[in-house]
C-alpha cells in the first residue's frame, strides 16, 4: 500500500453537469412506465424498525446517490452532517478518480472516500478513524489535509499504466462517438468513458466499450455517468472491506448487519447482494430493466433527497430506541445502537 498526503483543497466544488437525456434502452426515461413486481417496490418507509435497528454505519455511492446534476444536494449534505452529530459513520464508495474525490474527502463529513472503484483510498487525516498503523502500507504523515492509500503497489500501477492508454486509445478508434470522462486527468488506475454525463452513448455503443475492456482483461462497470475499465480484482466490495480494516481494524464480513448501503445504478448491485440491509434511491428504477440484484428497499426520493430520507429513517429509529431503553421498554438494543460503528471492539 503506497501512501500519500494532499493539501487541503478549499472551495473546489463538483463540477456542473449537463443534464443528457438518457437513452430507454439504458436508461428507461422518465416517459417509460416500468412494471415491477412488489419485492421490487418495497418502500424504505414500510421497513421494520427491527430491520435497521442494529445499523451503525452507511456506506453510500456519490454520483446520483448524494447528488444532482453534478452537485451535491443540500439535503443529502445536512443529512452527512446529521449522521456525523449521531455518531454514525459514512463511508463513500465511487467510480470517481482519485483527483475528483480529494477536496471532498476534506470537506464533507465522512471517515473516508474509497475512489476508483476500490483502487483508491481517501481519508481525513483529522477523521477520528484514521489511525496510524493500520494502512497496508507505510502510514502518512501528521497533516490536517488527506492521507491517499493506493490497494495496487506503485509497480504494478505503472505496468497498468500503459495497459490503460492503450484500451482507452482503442475505445476511442473502435466506438463511434466514445470520448474519456472529463475528469479523467485525476485518474491514476482506470480509465472512464463517457456515456451520460457531459456525452451520450446507446446502448450498443456501451456494450462495445465494456466489450472492448472485457476482451483486454478489464473489469468493466457501468455507471449511470460513465463506463469504468481497470485491471485488478479490486471492487467496490473489497474497497468497503479494506476501510472498515483500515479504520476500525474489523472485518465487515463479520458485521455486515451493522451497515447499509446506498445506492443508483448497476454498478452497486454487487453491494445490494452483499449487504441485507441496502437502499436504492428511487433514480435507481432508472436502470430497472438491467438489474439482476435489487436492494431491499427503494426511497421515495430521488438522489440527494433519496439519501436524506435513509438518514431521517435511521435518526428516528435510534432516537425511538433511546427513548424506549430509557422508558425500560429494551434491554441492551438503545445503547449499542447509540453506539459509533468505527471504534467498537
Amino acid at each position: 500500500m503506497i501512501v500519500r498526503v494532499l493539501g487541503p483543497a478549499f472551495g473546489h466544488v463538483l463540477p456542473a453537469r449537463r443534464r443528457i437525456q438518457h437513452n430507454p434502452q439504458i436508461m428507461q426515461a422518465g416517459t417509460t412506465t416500468i412494471a415491477l413486481p412488489d419485492a421490487r417496490m418495497r418502500a424504505l418507509s414500510a421497513a421494520p424498525r427491527e430491520a435497521l435497528a442494529s445499523i451503525q454505519g452507511v456506506m453510500t455511492d456519490i454520483d446520483d446517490t448524494l447528488t444532482r446534476d453534478g452537485a451535491i444536494e443540500p439535503a443529502a449534505l445536512c443529512a452527512l452532517h446529521a449522521l456525523h452529530e449521531a455518531g454514525l459513520p459514512v463511508i463513500a464508495i465511487t467510480g470517481r478518480p482519485m483527483g475528483w474525490s480529494e477536496p471532498f474527502a476534506a470537506a464533507w463529513p465522512v471517515d473516508a472516500i474509497v475512489a476508483e472503484n476500490g483502487a483508491v483510498a481517501l481519508i481525513p487525516q483529522g477523521s477520528k478513524a484514521c489511525r496510524p498503523g493500520r494502512a497496508q502500507g507505510p502510514a502518512a504523515p501528521a497533516s490536517p489535509a488527506v492521507s491517499v492509500e493506493y490497494a495496487q503497489d506503485d509497480v504494478v500501477r505503472s505496468a497498468h499504466a500503459l495497459r490503460l492508454r492503450q484500451v482507452a486509445a482503442r475505445v476511442l478508434r473502435e466506438v463511434p462517438g466514445a470520448t474519456l470522462a472529463r475528469d479523467s486527468v485525476g485518474r491514476v488506475t482506470d480509465i472512464a468513458i463517457d456515456h451520460a454525463e457531459f456525452a451520450h452513448l446507446d446502448a450498443a455503443a456501451v456494450a462495445a466499450v465494456v466489450a472492448i475492456m472485457r476482451e483486454s482483461g478489464m473489469t468493466a462497470t457501468v455507471s449511470s455517468i460513465h463506463v469504468n475499465g481497470w485491471f485488478g480484482d479490486h471492487s467496490k466490495w473489497s474497497g468497503a472491506c479494506w476501510m472498515v480494516r483500515r479504520l476500525y481494524g474489523r472485518e465487515l464480513q463479520a458485521e455486515l448487519d451493522r451497515w447499509v448501503y446506498v445506492g443508483d445504478s448497476t454498478n452497486d448491485q454487487l453491494m445490494f447482494e452483499r449487504f441485507a440491509c441496502s437502499v436504492g434511491v428511487a433514480n435507481l428504477r432508472d436502470f430497472a430493466d438491467r438489474l439482476r440484484h435489487w436492494p431491499a428497499w427503494i426511497t421515495q426520493a430521488e438522489r440527494g433527497e433519496g439519501f436524506a430520507e435513509l438518514a431521517a429513517r435511521l435518526l428516528a429509529v435510534r432516537a425511538a430506541l433511546g427513548a424506549d431503553a430509557s422508558s425500560g421498554l429494551v434491554c441492551g438494543v438503545g445503547s449499542a445502537s447509540r453506539t459509533r460503528a468505527g471504534p467498537v471492539r
